[in-house]
């Protein structure tokens, strides 16, 4: 009866020893299980703040790019609408830099880089047409990075080279561009995307090429009206640039006297924009012949005389030869020059004197350049001239004659006031209103964006603190000082044998199978067995007999 005993407490013993083997190795597991909880949670509290590295891409330069994160081990994630790649915060830049090294993204176009890989024995044709797609691919990325443009699509039409001069035609161009949310390009910049695409194609002149926007509108239209009178939108900037310079010329003038803010001006030029060239050729009236000048003078004069006539009895005498002739004195009274007599004589006398005088002519040539001011109006307001007082308050007053009579005349010489021209001047003097106070109202601190994002980090960091203090104190702290407790002695065995067999009865039983003995079990076999070799001893042989 009592080896039967000793057997039970032994198998009691053991059973304790294992119980408590179990109790260890579940309390490690739950140390292990909660540990790992709070690395969960303390993870979670510091969770990196993710950015957005590219947005908007093509599918093939998403893919690129999530292979290219992935070989740097980057962590990434996508958007909820899936639109963006987002990065950690402190990785955005530096994933940039090695992305852009590695040529991504790359838009989507297809440029140069398609004639890198030529493969040996293609045809002429094939040639010509990667060229076509890489030179459109390059001129929808030049266009693309415009800021009002999204997307740029070209299509060129380049017609095969011919050796006829008859056959021979022009390339055309057709530019498609799909404009950002709220943005329009002016006709400045189509005409710069125009000029950019027929100066990067051969012979392509600027009016084959065809700028049309994502909703149809044509806006390389030559024909459209640009502006008033015509004027195209060179003039028009031309001529608000001159009225600008006009009025800024007028308030710097005028500030120094009146102080800023304390003038405003406007202008209106009337611009000629007519190229002129003019060639004029004026008479003016017969002047008197003493005051003109004289060109040529002829003068002819002629004299003819038929002799002396008959004279004296027909006959003998009268035909003989005359006497030596005498030269009177004087030339009697009715002769000629010739000192024939005017009676019996006939002279023919004949005077001829032409006069030439200059033709005063002015021939005049004049050439009028565009761009010629033909008017301008300027109006000038001028607010009250401010007044300091001895205690440092200020008032307005309104300006003496004096001064608007001042203020007047800087402002005709800063304008360049022209009379004949037609210019026009007003300055006026008026009280100015004062400029609204644009009230802006204060966010309340809970609905600041900045403070809700910080709000978010600390809330995040402080929930992840509290629960794991409460998975500490709860949980692990008792697992902890289960384990580092020290076993008390369930029973003080006594080392005589009578001891033992009262220990072997239904009391020692009982002692052993307590609450208190049951959960310290192992520590109870191990005292056991120190204290009371021969009984263990014996125990055991019991076992190896068979004899329970």
């Amino acid at each position: 009866m009592a080896a039967g005993n000793d057997a039970a407490l032994m198998n009691q013993g053991v059973m304790g020893l294992n119980s408590q083997l179990g109790n260890k190795l579940l309390l490690v597991v739950a140390a292990a299980a909660v540990v790992a909880v709070m690395a969960v949670f303390w993870l979670w509290s510091q969770q990196p703040d993710y950015r957005v590295l590219f947005s908007n891409y093509s599918d093939k330069d998403g893919g690129s790019i999530v292979a290219a994160l992935e070989k740097m081990n980057v962590p990434y994630k996508f958007s909820d609408s899936g639109t963006a790649i987002l990065v950690p915060a402190a990785q955005v830049h530096q994933a940039r830099l090695k992305l852009a090294s590695d040529g991504l993204p790359k838009g989507g176009n297809i440029g140069f880089e398609v004639l890198e890989n030529q493969k040996f024995g293609v045809s002429q044709f094939v040639e010509q047409v990667n060229f076509q797609r890489a030179l459109e691919g390059e001129l929808e990325r030049s266009i693309q990075s415009i800021g009002a443009v999204e997307v740029a699509r070209i299509h060129l039409a380049i017609p095969k080279a011919s050796v006829f001069v008859r056959d021979q035609q022009k390339p055309t161009a057709s530019v498609l561009l799909n404009l950002r949310g709220g943005r329009s390009l002016d006709a400045q910049q189509v005409g710069a995307v125009v000029h950019l695409v027929a100066s990067s194609v051969p012979n392509l002149p600027a009016a084959n090429v065809t700028v049309v926007d994502q909703n149809g509108n044509l806006l390389s239209d030559t024909s459209k009206k640009m502006g008033s009178n015509n004027l195209d939108p060179t003039q028009l900037k031309y001529i608000e640039d001159i009225q600008q310079s006009i009025v800024k010329r007028v308030e710097s003038i005028i500030t120094p006297i009146v102080g800023a803010k304390n003038v405003r001006a406007e202008a209106s030029a009337e611009i000629d924009f007519s190229s002129i060239e003019q060639a004029a050729e004026s008479y003016k009236p017969n002047q008197k012949p003493d005051d003109a000048a004289i060109r040529s003078l002829q003068s002819n004069e002629s004299l003819s005389s038929n002799g002396a006539g008959a004279t004296g009895v027909p006959g003998a005498l009268s035909n003989q030869p005359p006497a030596n002739a005498t030269a009177p004195l004087t030339t009697p009274e009715g002769a000629n020059s010739s000192g024939a007599a005017a009676d019996g004589a006939p002279v023919n006398n004949q005077k001829n004197i032409m006069t030439n005088y200059e033709v005063d002519k002015t021939v005049r040539y004049s050439q009028q350049g565009m761009g010629g001011i033909k008017r301008l109006n300027v109006a000038v307001v001028v607010n009250n001239m401010p007044v300091v007082d001895k205690a440092g308050k200020v008032t307005y007053r309104p300006l003496t004659e004096a001064e608007k009579t001042q203020i007047n005349d800087l402002a005709m010489q800063a304008m360049g006031f022209n009379k004949e021209r037609g210019d026009a001047l007003a300055v006026v003097n008026s009280s100015f209103a004062g400029e609204p106070v644009e009230i802006i109202p204060e966010v309340p601190l809970w609905k600041n964006p900045e403070v809700i994002e910080y709000g978010k980090d600390a809330l995040r960091f402080i929930v992840g603190i509290v629960v794991l203090i409460m998975i500490y104190k709860r949980a692990l702290s008792p697992m902890l000082r289960k384990l580092t407790a020290p076993s008390p002695k369930l029973l003080n065995a006594p080392k005589d044998e009578d001891a033992v067999v009262n220990l072997s009865g239904e009391a020692g039983q009982a002692q052993l199978l307590s609450p208190a003995g049951s959960s310290n079990n192992l520590a109870a076999a191990k005292q056991l067995a120190k204290d009371n070799p021969r009984m263990v001893a014996s125990v055991v042989a019991n076992w190896t007999s068979g004899n329970e």
